[in-house]
């Protein structure tokens, strides 16, 4: 493999010179500059990248920590980041924690060894404590914190109460609420817990009980979590309508459904929370409130940007959201 003593030799030009040809770095002329790129590329020589952060103090990366990147919602959300953050002029590094903290805490170590220029973080783990004091730009999706980092998030609350409304409107006497997740809808630091919050509201201002399943986070089989959902719609058989907080639930709460002998949208309503691609894939297709992951995906990356500059930035970023209806209601 080439070095860089081997293009300055073939170029005619110290170590130094192509150094700063590589980093842009004091004045070059043209003629030069030309000729060490051609040579460069005589050689197929690749630069060190991590080299060049060191000596530029800028590595044009940015580290993107997520519990679970098969999940759509967090699937189509690193699309579009790794997008804007492509026409910002930075690579993602994808880290996916699982929810699992000791794993979360190597790949933080990890970021800043690797001089990372800031971190993105949809961390569901009660832990944060490996997010402070990292000298570094943080964005945090849809959760707290810390008073000082930046937060993104769609209106969760908001989502809530029209999810909960739709399905006493569509004539549901008892609709229940369906998550998954470490601490569960009482953990305010979750953002998302607005969602449960939303249709409690909802149910306490109709007179009604809310009824709430947490599905076990740790449960994978797919049978393991479908049973869970028929033995509850078995005890609680007045249910007649779902919220579920993602589509992911919904769709799981779907299958359920069937399986329990309750026909949808006929016996049994069911609204899921993100609206990402599976939502309008399913059959019947799902009613759901859409987050705008598009913009919120960009807000984030305008959000490292403005932090890595230096600039000002609000800490509270709230995207609203719509309710999208389809055969499931």
């Amino acid at each position: 493999m080439p070095k860089i003593d081997d293009v300055a030799k073939k170029a005619g030009v110290s170590v130094t010179t192509v150094s700063r040809v590589l980093n842009n770095r004091g004045y070059i002329s043209e003629g030069t500059r030309e000729k060490v790129y051609r040579v460069m590329k005589e050689l197929d020589y690749q630069p060190n990248e991590m080299a060049r952060a060191l000596f530029r103090k800028k590595s044009n990366m940015i580290g993107l920590i997520i519990p679970d990147v098969s999940h759509p919602f967090f699937s189509e959300m690193t699309y579009h980041l790794e997008y804007y953050a492509d026409k910002s002029g930075y690579k993602l590094l994808l880290c996916n924690s699982n929810r699992d903290v000791g794993k979360e805490s190597k790949y933080i170590d990890m970021l800043k060894k690797n001089k990372v220029d800031a971190i993105i973080t949809g961390s569901s783990l009660l832990e944060v404590e490996h997010y402070l004091n990292l000298n570094l730009p943080i964005v945090s999706l849809d959760r707290e914190v810390a008073k000082d980092i930046p937060v993104v998030s769609s209106d969760n609350a908001m989502g809530g109460r029209l999810a909960t409304q739709l399905l006493l409107d569509k004539n549901c006497k008892q609709p229940a609420f369906l998550y998954r997740g470490i601490g569960g809808p009482h953990h305010v630091a979750l953002l998302a817990n607005g969602r449960a919050q939303g249709y409690e509201e909802v149910m306490r201002n109709a007179g009604l009980d809310p009824i709430h399943l947490q599905l076990d986070a740790s449960a994978r089989d797919e049978q393991e979590i479908q049973q869970e959902i028929i033995q509850f719609l078995h005890q609680h058989s007045a249910v007649d309508g779902i919220f579920a907080s993602s589509d992911v639930i919904a769709a799981e709460a779907l299958q359920a459904s069937r399986h329990a002998g309750r026909h949808v949208p006929e016996d049994m309503k069911i609204v899921g929370y993100d609206d990402v691609k599976i939502a309008s894939l399913l059959s019947p297709r799902l009613s759901s409130v859409r987050q705008p992951v598009n913009q919120m995906a960009e807000r984030i990356i305008e959000l490292v940007v403005q932090q890595i500059k230096g600039e000002e930035i609000p800490s509270t970023n709230l995207f609203p959201v719509q309710l999208i209806e389809r055969e499931t209601t």
